[in-house]
């Protein structure tokens, strides 16, 4: 069937667990010898896939009479160039959605739940069952979205980064990142197990980790300045909290957690080397961060927007 329109829809998609592991291993024998061979179930592997490439052949089937149709892997997304026009299609997990978010400036994304009995979702309220009805509302601007907002990273190089859930900013290993940070006029010098920068979205996850382990050495929630409840995903600020930070002569730990909001929160690197900033759990998509780098940690301009 020809499309209804000329719209494009851009429908991103990911490798399952069973597909990473025949990368792994070449073949499919192999990867099955391997799971079996430590006592885990090959067939829940290979019931993942089945149902994901089942999922993923009814949505180009259906996106198709919608629109043309590109189908993009998530680890292309770095040199995608997506039209502004673009409607986008994450068919995944949460994570999916996050990581795709980051790479659109003005574009709808919709999250697509492959799998409900298996994945939960919290960014995937949809079906490939209700695609057929949502792409036509979306393309005429009758659906509701959800703003989410960003953080960015800008370095002193010109490098930037953004994130949709939290940055990491610290050691590429176990050894303590040396760094000083600045937020409005207070300074300090750091070597702690390095800093979470937390979106909105982000603070039910590593920050919440983050804040829990803080709470709990403490034995007083009131120690520390952690959210009471989730940041709503609009929220126009981010929050920073620095992990296990060490007091010395040289390093002080009174400056560890706080809000970004009008003021940038800006970390100049004291490593000669391993320090690294990524965002979203994603360590390969780093930038380097050692001695002479500084970072700015603001909210950023662009937000995500999210089909609800």
């Amino acid at each position: 069937m020809m499309p209804q329109t000329e719209n494009r829809i851009v429908l991103v998609s990911r490798r399952t667990r069973l597909e990473e592991l025949v990368a792994r291993f070449n073949t499919l024998t192999q990867a099955r010898f391997y799971v079996e061979h430590l006592g885990a179930d090959f067939t829940d592997y290979q019931q993942e896939h089945d149902r994901y490439l089942e999922a993923l052949r009814a949505a180009e089937r259906v996106l198709g009479n919608h629109g043309r149709i590109h189908v993009v892997n998530r680890t292309f997304l770095p040199n995608y160039v997506f039209g502004k026009n673009d409607v986008v299609v994450a068919l995944g997990q949460d994570g999916l959605v996050a990581n795709t978010i980051k790479y659109l400036s003005s574009q709808p994304l919709i999250g697509v739940n492959p799998d409900r009995d298996r994945w939960d979702g919290v960014l995937l309220p949809f079906t490939v069952n209700d695609l057929d009805t949502l792409i036509p509302e979306v393309f005429a601007r009758k659906r509701p979205i959800k703003e989410i907002t960003m953080a960015k990273a800008s370095l002193n190089n010109g490098q930037v980064l953004h994130a949709v859930n939290d940055f990491f900013i610290g050691a590429r290993s176990h050894i303590s990142a040396r760094y000083q940070i600045r937020l409005a006029d207070k300074t300090e010098r750091h070597s702690s197990s390095g800093i979470i920068i937390s979106t909105g979205l982000g603070s039910t996850g590593w920050l919440k980790s983050v804040m829990a382990g803080a709470q709990a050495l403490a034995g007083n929630a009131a120690s520390t300045r952690a959210p009471s409840r989730p940041m709503p995903w609009h929220a126009p600020y981010l929050m920073f909290s620095v992990r296990e930070p060490f007091p010395s002569r040289t390093t002080a730990a009174t400056l560890v957690q706080g809000r970004i909001q009008d003021t940038p929160l800006e970390i100049s690197s004291q490593m000669a080397e391993n320090g690294t900033i990524f965002s979203d759990g994603i360590e390969q998509d780093y930038l380097e961060f050692n001695a002479g780098t500084s970072v700015l940690i603001s909210v950023a301009e662009r937000k995500g927007m999210l089909v609800v």
